[in-house]
């Protein structure tokens, strides 16, 4: 079994910054893609960023230039560093990764974190 938490999440005042983290626990061999979600209030949940496990990453284009997603794989853990924080950023802000077990090396398992909120007041 694997779980997820992020930390990191709080409030913050608009053009400020906050850096969440999520960090992989458990029987892992080794994560493959790891991504941050968000959904707001009344809205669908949607894929803010992405990193692979070389380093490649992908954003939605409302964070560009805002937004910067790392990870230390020794570390199992992803990073996001959000600036230049807008009210319209304000959700929750979910993990996710896809992870190889030693128990079944052969198969990959997505695992969700609990989220974390991030407010952004205006």
């Amino acid at each position: 079994q694997v779980q997820l938490a992020e930390t990191g999440g709080g409030l913050v005042q608009a053009g400020g910054s906050l850096r969440l983290s999520c960090a992989a626990s458990g029987r892992i061999l080794s994560i493959n893609v790891m991504e941050w979600y968000r959904q707001a209030p009344g809205k669908q949940r949607e894929l803010v960023a992405s990193i692979n496990s070389e380093g490649s990453t992908k954003y939605t284009d409302p964070v560009k230039g805002r937004f910067s997603i790392s990870r230390d794989n020794a570390k199992n853990t992803m990073y996001l560093q959000m600036n230049a924080l807008k009210a319209e950023d304000t959700a929750v802000y979910y993990c996710y990764a896809i992870v190889r077990s030693p128990d079944y090396p052969l198969s990959s398992f997505q695992y969700w974190g609990q989220g974390t909120q991030v407010t952004v007041s205006s």
